[in-house]
């Protein structure tokens, strides 16, 4: 099977490559375009079906793409689908991240809970489009700890592991992560499909 994923970033399709096993990821320009999308909606789910159909109008072919970011209890669920852009377009994840803990200055533990989200939608034809996610669940740690992984990792405690994902090796990330949960639960469906 061949799926075309809605980024141009070869390494985010490599890594679901891997976690998919015997699917063909293709970058979009890959397949041959590079659209502009806007991802304009209310959840994660909707970002990933924008970009997912827009891939589909350009290509009628099996597709499919991820939106994923960290909600905050404490903050209502903020950052959520603004998690790229939480401190300004262009913002470091040191930006993000001191944002993230001077919001939370004096939030005790127990009400620091958070998790990383993914959702990933997939079009496999005119009849099949569907939606599958995943979390990881944590805890906003005081400071950041760690040297792997990226964005808000440093921030997400697991109390199950006694570490932030930062602190994980990156192949226990890529076990637990959200981004994985959510591959998982697609790698299922994509087993279960029947071109008819």
């Amino acid at each position: 099977m061949e799926l075309i994923l809605a980024t141009s970033n070869t390494h985010k399709a490599e890594e679901f490559a891997s976690i998919l096993g015997g699917v063909r990821v293709l970058t979009m320009k890959e397949a041959g375009f590079s659209p502009e999308i806007v991802e304009d909606g209310a959840t994660f789910a909707e970002n990933a079906m924008i970009k997912c159909r827009a891939v589909w109008e350009l290509a009628h072919r099996p597709c499919f793409a991820d939106d994923s970011g960290l909600c905050v209890d404490a903050l209502d669920g903020a950052p959520g689908v603004y998690s790229a852009r939480y401190a300004g377009e262009g913002a470091s994840s040191e930006a993000r991240n001191e944002k993230l803990l001077r919001a939370l200055k004096g939030v005790p533990a127990e009400k620091r809970g958070a998790r990383f989200v993914c959702a990933i939608a997939c079009i496999l034809d005119e009849r099949t489009a569907f939606v599958v996610e995943g979390t990881c669940e944590g805890v906003i740690a005081e400071a950041p700890r760690g040297e792997h992984g990226f964005g808000y990792d440093p921030l997400l405690y697991l109390p199950e592991y006694g570490c932030t994902v930062a602190e994980l090796s990156p192949e226990k990330k890529n076990e637990i992560s959200h981004r994985a949960r959510a591959a998982a639960r697609l790698r299922e469906r994509l087993a279960g499909y029947n071109a008819d």
